[in-house]
């Protein structure tokens, strides 16, 4: 029987494959109750949300160092569209790796992550398409 859960050693992999431009820029990773954790671009550029299902919530992961690199409004760019971030929103792919690791197995996320709710989101919209179907 083939097992259809993804690995530890896969989701490594995958992430650490991202680029923040072209065809591999995205990555996803959902259980069984509706939750999921995805990001977008690659390696040191790296945006991280996280969508609980039971509160009808979709986050956007932040931490407590800055990067002047990168000011607040900077644009991550991929195939998916343009996201304007934070200084506090930009992640490296080992970072990532760990939340989505810590997601897999049913563990608490990182004590650097932090969460807060992602712009253009908002709980009636989620509604609107998700709960009366």
């Amino acid at each position: 029987m083939e097992d259809d859960h993804p690995r530890e050693a896969q989701i490594k992999r995958s992430i650490k494959s991202l680029k923040s431009y072209g065809a591999s820029s995205y990555a996803s990773l959902a259980d069984a109750a509706g939750n999921y954790v995805q990001m977008a671009g690659g390696g040191i550029t790296c945006l991280l949300e996280w969508y609980d299902a039971k509160k009808l919530k979709h986050f956007r992961a932040f931490h407590d160092r800055p990067n002047a690199n990168f000011p607040d409004g900077m644009i991550l760019s991929f195939r998916a569209g343009k996201i304007p971030m934070q200084s506090d929103e930009w992640f490296m792919s080992e970072q990532i790796i760990a939340v989505f690791l810590a997601f897999l197995n049913g563990e608490n996320f990182p004590e650097y992550v932090r969460w807060r709710d992602a712009p253009g989101f908002s709980q009636d919209l989620i509604c609107e398409t998700t709960c009366n179907q």
